[in-house]
């Protein structure tokens, strides 16, 4: 049997029976090619859009590699039956492809054979198309055109980050959701009862980090993480995707060298295999293909200046996006006031008022990536833990890793929604992720 055509064993599933699992459908994606003009194939789908006439009735019909435009006459014995067909409808056909400039796509296939799989009653995004009821159907919505590119990007992001670790020679480590103590800092917490314990959700996996680096030396991980900060801006989430890295023996300035060249990675990656749907959403592929380092150092001293404000000012979504539009590409802003960063960030020898560590600004998103050195000093660990008011005995455990067999060491954490809001070019990091968590969206 020639791939995605039907032999004479088979039509039998397109009078009123369900398919034949066994049958082999072409990807619309494939048509939209031209690899199959001329040629009778059988696809499977559901209606996208929908135009009935008398003397036509197009149903343009997706799957998740494309949309294509199908046609049917009067004359058909499939007719009644294709007047069924409503918007999201689902349905198999077999038909022949031909080029039409007319078509969305450029191509078009006449229905031979039809069978109604399932009929969808109104679909109700057709009335309404308001921001706020898109996120109350969230379960219908990924189905849109711009939910199912932006989450093919997102497929590939993942799978650019894994290719660049195994390029890399990582070993990919997991680490517990339940933790006993702070990471980022306690007003963010998702506090949980755990047996007869107070627990917390993951800010982080860093602590645990820092503990296998000893065995491991190379790891990385993408895990969920929770934060429970009370924010409405568009590029906060409280459950993200968290890619984070934490190497043995690397210093700042390798750090940063390491996040530039995986960014530059995940840039091509993305674009070699997305280039399709990135062009779809109106992305600039070329722009991606073309992207390399190196990035903009900028200290936190000079941010400020540029920005008016004084020291010790915490800098807003809106004051990153601009300081990074202004540049015309990323920047590492560096050696932030102590205080404003977490306590296992390893103080600058050169100057003791701020730390080793680095947020990585991307263009139209802003703080993309957190990392820094870590302490590896145990008598530094300790003054930090009573400077940021900690309790020493929640950290006991983590103090032991600078007892026996201390090393330099870095890391860093990658909101992966963050990282898909560049490269899709999307608007708000709730397009980015299937069911996005924010502090007043918890259905569906």
């Amino acid at each position: 049997m020639i791939y995605g055509i039907l032999d004479s064993a088979e039509e039998k599933h397109f009078k009123g029976e369900r398919i034949d699992k066994s049958m082999k459908f072409v990807p619309i994606g494939e048509i939209l090619k031209g690899e199959h003009t001329g040629k009778k194939v059988a696809i499977r789908g559901w209606v996208h859009r929908e135009r009935k006439q008398k003397a036509v009735s197009f149903f343009l019909l997706r799957d998740d590699s494309g949309i294509v435009q199908t046609a049917i006459k009067p004359e058909s014995k499939y007719w009644d039956e294709s007047q069924k067909l409503t918007i999201e409808s689902s349905a198999a056909i077999e038909g022949t492809v031909k080029e039409d400039k007319r078509a969305p796509g450029g191509y078009e296939i006449s229905v031979d054979k039809l069978e109604v799989v399932g009929v969808a009653e109104r679909y109700p995004i057709t009335k309404d198309q308001s921001e706020e009821f898109l996120r109350d159907v969230r379960h219908l919505w990924i189905r849109s055109r711009k939910m199912t590119l932006v989450l093919k990007i997102r497929a590939a992001v993942f799978e650019a980050v894994h290719e660049f670790y195994k390029q890399k020679g990582y070993f990919e480590i997991q680490s517990p959701s339940f933790t006993g103590s702070a990471c980022e800092g306690g007003s963010t917490l998702f506090e949980v009862k755990y047996f007869d314990q107070k627990a917390y959700l993951t800010q982080s996996w860093q602590l645990y980090a820092e503990a296998m680096i000893f065995s491991l030396q190379k790891i990385y991980c993408i895990a969920p993480s929770y934060r429970a900060e009370k924010s409405r801006t568009r590029r906060h989430l409280a459950e993200y995707w968290h890619h984070e890295m934490e190497t043995a023996w690397m210093g700042f300035e390798e750090l940063m060298g390491f996040e530039e060249e995986m960014i530059t990675f995940i840039a091509h990656y993305v674009a070699e295999k997305c280039e399709t749907d990135l062009k779809e959403l109106g992305r600039d592929v070329e722009a991606l293909k073309k992207f390399k380092g190196p990035f903009i150092r900028m200290r936190y001293e000079e941010a400020i200046k540029i920005l008016g404000q004084k020291w010790g000012y915490d800098l807003t979504d809106e004051d990153e996006r601009k300081l990074v539009a202004d540049a015309g590409k990323p920047i590492f802003l560096t050696h932030f006031p102590r205080e404003m960063k977490a306590f296992y960030m390893k103080v600058d020898q050169k100057d003791r008022r701020v730390v080793l560590g680095a947020d990585l600004l991307m263009p139209g998103v802003g703080e993309t990536i957190g990392g820094s050195e870590r302490i590896s000093d145990s008598k530094e660990l300790e003054d930090s833990l009573k400077l940021f008011k900690l309790k020493k005995e929640d950290y006991s455990w983590y103090m032991d890793l600078r007892k026996y067999g201390t090393v330099p060491h870095s890391g860093f954490g990658l909101g992966m929604e963050r990282l898909v809001m560049w490269l899709a070019s999307a608007e708000h990091i709730m397009d980015t992720i299937p069911f996005p968590r924010t502090m007043t969206r918890l259905y569906p």
